[in-house]
Order: C-alpha cells, then sequence, then structure tokens
C-alpha cells in the first residue's frame, strides 16, 4: 500500500519513510501543503501521515480541510508535538481520523496506520461529473459521453481544481498555486493554456471564463 508523508523535518522524515518502506509500505514525502495538495491530486494513497505545523503560511490543518471538502475521505492520521487537547479536537474535527503526538515509537504508528485503513474500507471516492464529463478520482480517469479522454498531468489538475469548487470562480493564481504549487514561477499565459485544451478536449461549454476574475463550472441546473 501506498503511503504520503506531509512532513517538513528532514530528519524525522527521512526516519519515517525509512521505517516504512522497512514495514513494507510505500511512501512519497512532501515537506508543504502546496506540493501535499498536488500529490494527493496526481496519485492515490492509503492513507495520509500529516504534520500540522508546515513552512509557507498553511498549516497541515489547510491541508485536511481541503481533502475533506472536496469529500476526498483518504484516512488522515495526525503526527504533531502539539500535544494540548484544544489541538487534538481541532484536528479530529476537521476530519483526521486518528491523532498520534510526537515522540513516538514506530510500531505504534504503523499500528495505528493499519487501523485507520481498516476503519476507512468501503469509504467510496466520489466521481465527479458536469454533463456528460465525468472523472473518476480513484483510477484518475476523464471521460466524455462514456469514452476516455487523455489528460496530461496539468490538465488534469486544472480540471479537478474546477470541479471541485463548481459554481465559485477560480483565478488563475490559485490554479496556478494547484498545477505548480506556491514557489513555481510560470508564464502569464500558461493556464490559460490548459484551459484551451480542457475545452478542445471536453467540450466549449464546460468552463466559463470570468473576464478580469478567473474560470468557472457552473453548477447543474436543478
Amino acid at each position: 500500500m501506498h503511503l504520503l508523508l506531509v512532513e517538513d523535518d528532514d530528519m524525522l522524515g527521512e526516519a519515517v519513510c525509512d521505517g516504512a518502506r522497512q514495514s513494507g509500505w510505500s511512501i512519497d514525502r512532501v515537506g508543504n501543503a502546496s506540493a501535499a495538495r498536488i500529490a494527493l491530486i496526481d496519485h492515490s494513497y492509503a492513507a495520509v501521515l500529516l504534520d500540522l505545523g508546515l513552512p509557507g503560511g498553511e498549516s497541515g490543518l489547510t491541508v485536511l480541510r481541503s481533502m475533506r471538502s472536496r469529500y476526498d475521505p483518504t484516512p488522515v492520521l495526525i503526527l504533531t508535538a502539539r500535544d494540548q487537547l484544544s489541538e487534538r479536537i481541532h484536528g479530529l474535527d476537521a476530519g483526521a481520523d486518528d491523532y498520534l503526538v510526537k515522540p513516538f515509537q514506530f510500531d505504534e504508528l504503523w499500528a495505528r496506520v493499519r487501523s485507520v485503513i481498516r476503519r476507512s474500507q468501503g469509504r467510496v471516492i466520489p466521481v465527479f461529473s458536469r454533463g456528460d464529463v465525468a472523472v473518476d478520482r480513484s483510477r484518475r480517469v476523464v471521460t466524455k459521453a462514456g469514452v476516455d479522454v487523455p489528460l496530461s498531468a496539468h490538465e488534469y489538475r486544472t480540471l479537478l481544481a474546477l470541479l471541485e469548487r463548481p459554481g465559485h470562480v477560480v483565478t488563475r493564481d490559485q490554479l496556478q498555486d494547484v498545477v505548480y504549487g506556491t514557489a513555481s514561477v510560470v508564464e502569464s499565459n500558461t493556464i490559460a493554456v490548459f484551459i484551451h485544451q480542457l475545452r478542445r478536449k471536453l467540450g466549449d461549454d464546460l468552463i466559463r471564463t470570468v473576464h478580469g476574475h478567473g474560470y468557472v463550472v457552473d453548477q447543474p441546473p436543478p
């Protein structure tokens, strides 16, 4: 099974990754919220190990709330040095499945990982759809009228960012953050190119331009 570790401390991160591989897990590691969002779009994970104190102005709770707001049911185990009761309550209320305070024993960590995965079995990852366009997030497959439509990784991230916020305008800067991460510098027309490609592949009426603001996938009619 494949895990995602969101941890900016290199020493602890490497130790957790080494322990995961020795225990038979495959694992990816990222060090900030922006990279975590991209990883969660691009890959399907059995569980996320999430530190709360991340660099860049966005906490682990931001990642967690973003996951749950788009109905991502991947189990999340918070790993943090914050041991106050109020912090644990905030994490659990935000949608965490379990909470482990640093420092911890690896035997307990892997036992808790196995536990949250067992409890998550049977959860369904939703399919996003608008008209005849559907996105199966569990398989990373996009279809139009039932036919698979190949998208690049950047096109897929752009589409998912819009479908996750139906009826809400998503700015170019917000899309750039989702597609490339906050630290990247890209050409100013790059997002417009991805929107053009998505319209060409999926239909002109799927994504609407709100001039001076951004792009939106409209809510379906009642």
